[in-house]
């Protein structure tokens, strides 16, 4: 019989590495690649704005931000069962921040703990949202502890979505819509998530796409008026880097193969894309087709991004 050389998978206690949880998972949890690890667990990109942030008499462990948006985001840390001092916390922290997004990591959810996220994801809009996360460390035979977060309690995005449409006119329904489908597709895509993190659907004619960097994002473009798709590549402040954009256009438009509009205003500077003959409105069954068309967009454009050293 053939042999297989394979080892158990073994569960690690979360002390044994974190002893302290202030001192030592916050620390941990704050670096850069563990709150990218945490933010891609639960779809947001995060951004730290301080740890042990004050609130009254009280400390939030973790402050942070959703990048893109700006949207507050608070994350409470607990390595042990729920409690309900702790869905107090999480409750007055995000009062006291001023916080659209929670997020509570804990070592194991209790029952009545899932049930009063759920019941705060579904009695609050589309501004707000609740997650719940065990964290786990795993490891295999002598290996070191590899962490993992385990999404328990979250957002529903379909019913939010369905509830933030109410109240808007025909053509922000269309948007939501786009970028609905659109955020659907791009989870589905495995070389466009290695590279972008999509943001949540909106009623904005655009969508953002961070690149590493502050100084400048790519936007997905959708004009309902005119029936045409388009990218964006969007330089905010920085000038040196607004035009050397503008100077490289022609590289832009020999890999997008589309006529590059660049712009230099006030502020922003960047060029920008258009793809006519994509009509949105009432075209649902062509929106697939479309949607590839911008991944594949925004794929090139962060490969050229690259090559220029931006």
């Amino acid at each position: 019989m053939k042999q297989y050389n394979l080892d158990q998978l073994k569960t690690v206690e979360l002390r044994r590495v974190w002893p302290h949880e202030a001192l030592d998972f916050t620390k941990w949890l704050s670096e850069e690649e563990n709150l990218n690890m945490l933010g891609s667990a639960v779809g947001i990109e995060l951004e730290l704005i301080e740890t042990e942030s004050s609130v009254g008499a009280f400390n939030v462990d973790i402050y942070a931000q959703e990048v893109g948006s700006g949207r507050k985001v608070i994350i409470e840390n607990q390595l042990e069962d729920t409690n309900h001092d702790h869905l107090g916390k999480v409750i007055t922290y995000a009062a006291g921040k001023g916080a659209e997004v929670v997020i509570w990591v804990v070592a194991h959810a209790r029952d009545e703990h899932r049930q009063a996220i759920e019941w705060l994801n579904q009695h609050t809009d589309n501004d707000f949202g609740f997650f719940l996360v065990e964290i786990e460390l795993w490891a295999i035979g002598d290996s070191l502890p590899a962490p993992k977060f385990n999404v328990v309690e979250q957002p529903n995005e379909w019913a939010k979505a369905i509830k933030m449409s109410e109240g808007l006119s025909e053509t922000e329904q269309t948007k939501l819509a786009y970028w609905t489908k659109y955020r659907e597709i791009a989870l589905d895509t495995p070389e466009f998530v290695k590279v972008f993190n999509p943001q949540k659907a909106s009623k904005d004619h655009w969508s953002t796409l961070r690149c590493g960097t502050s100084a400048y994002h790519l936007a997905l473009l959708i004009d309902t008026q005119r029936g045409r798709i388009g990218i964006e590549l969007y330089v905010p402040d920085d000038k040196e880097i607004g035009h050397k954009v503008i100077d490289n256009a022609h590289i832009f438009e020999e890999r997008l193969d589309l006529k590059a509009v660049p712009f230099d205003a006030k502020k922003a500077s960047g060029v920008r894309f258009y793809k006519d003959g994509c009509k949105i409105k009432g075209n649902q069954n062509a929106w697939p087709g479309y949607i590839k068309q911008q991944l594949d967009w925004a794929l090139a454009m962060r490969q050229v991004i690259a090559e220029l050293g931006l």
